[in-house]
């Protein structure tokens, strides 16, 4: 038994002084008052900070130098989770973007490998794209934007480790989809669209739970007519992932929409390679991106994702916008857990959860995380 002393508790619910987390190997055995721990165990100060639930980020292109789709490999994705943990990401879904059948398969095949070698902190794949609307696609390839075919559903819907998300346009796949999506455990996010309000709520009815990158590359809030904003923002069962890097979203929007939607908005990073190195460019398709003032720009100055990670957007959304920090945290914990149904093992600090944990120094930079109680350090 270990017992992880001397830092500010944060359970996901509420903050805990003088308390102590009881780890027994992968999951956490209790959380008592640092006085209660067994004399047996081996106790670990950590020296001040506060101790939280780690990050999950259900969008991530790329980090460490690599783009998933470039290389969609266990390999790759070791890459991308190593470089995204430095910064308290402790769960993740590497994210290929719109791209032909073969990578898209071999994205997911990957990922399926990764969870079965256990590297550590994938928790499923997204897949985001390639039906989308055309004119809503952001730097997503052209030639790569389709309708769905059988043989897509049949791969998207199959039995798989780990959690699938698919972000899709509703306006742009057959009646039934998103329905039969989501009757084979797919979790169904709406982006990159052009969707009225009716048919925005049309598809949750069917089964989308999501809303991807709110307020970006998608239909906007109207005084008549309400778009895929107004329904996201108005739904109260919709979770909607937002990227709190200060180049996608105003803080004044991120604000708007922690208030409308109760605890049901996530920080992502929508991340591409340059997180975690020192790269200041990269290839997306056949266009070089730049790192301009921490943005990823196209030569004509378009975002094309972002070099963002979970704690930088912790500290944003605690800089920049009206946001209490326990509600921050839990954007960047217990929320995704949430909304990837994985709420009973992650996103907080309580008995029999898995020992996903990330330490933040006063500044709220990482100083530590444990992955299934695991800290990452070299034996």
């Amino acid at each position: 038994m270990r017992a992880l002393t001397g830092a500010r508790l944060f359970t996901g619910d509420v903050f805990c002084d003088d308390a102590a987390v009881l780890i027994d190997g992968s999951r956490i055995a209790a959380v008592v008052m640092a006085s209660d721990v067994p004399a047996d165990a081996d106790r670990l100060d950590l020296g001040g900070g506060v101790l939280a639930p780690g990050f999950i980020d259900v969008q991530v292109n790329g980090g460490g130098g690599v783009l998933f789709n470039a290389d969609p490999t266990v390999d790759g994705i070791r890459r991308i989770a190593e470089a995204h943990r430095q910064f308290g990401t402790t769960g993740l879904l590497p994210t290929v973007i719109s791209d032909a059948p073969s990578v898209t398969a071999a994205a997911i095949a990957a990922t399926e490998g990764a969870i079965e070698a256990g590297v550590p902190g994938v928790l499923g794949v997204h897949v985001e794209g390639p039906f989308l609307n055309p004119d809503r696609r952001g730097v997503h390839a052209a030639w790569h934007i389709r309708l769905p075919e059988p043989d897509d559903l049949d791969l998207l819907a199959a039995p798989r480790r780990g959690k699938t998300l698919v972000t899709l346009a509703p306006e742009m796949v057959r009646p039934g989809t998103i329905a039969r999506l989501a009757e084979a455990g797919v979790i169904v996010s709406l982006g990159h669209t052009e969707a009225s309000y009716a048919t925005m709520l049309e598809a949750f009815r069917a089964g989308a739970s999501g809303i991807t990158h709110l307020y970006n590359a998608m239909s906007q809030l109207g005084s008549r007519e309400p778009g895929a904003v107004g329904a996201a923002l108005q739904g109260p069962s919709v979770w909607s992932g937002i990227i709190a890097d200060m180049h996608h979203v105003h803080p004044a929007s991120l604000t708007l929409a922690a208030r409308a939607k109760g605890g049901r908005v996530m920080l992502v990073t929508d991340a591409m390679p340059p997180v975690g190195t020192d790269d200041t460019c990269f290839r997306l398709y056949d266009d070089e991106i730049f790192v301009d003032g921490g943005a990823c720009l196209t030569e004509e100055g378009r975002l094309a994702g972002s070099v963002l990670d979970m704690a930088t957007a912790l500290r944003n959304v605690m800089d920049y916008c009206a946001v209490p920090f326990d509600e921050a945290l839990r954007m960047a914990s217990r929320v995704p857990a949430a909304f990837l149904g994985l709420d009973t093992e992650l996103g907080s600090i309580a008995p029999g959860f898995r020992a996903d944990l990330v330490l933040l120094d006063d500044a709220l930079r990482v100083r530590k995380t444990w992955i299934g109680g695991d800290d990452g350090a070299t034996p």
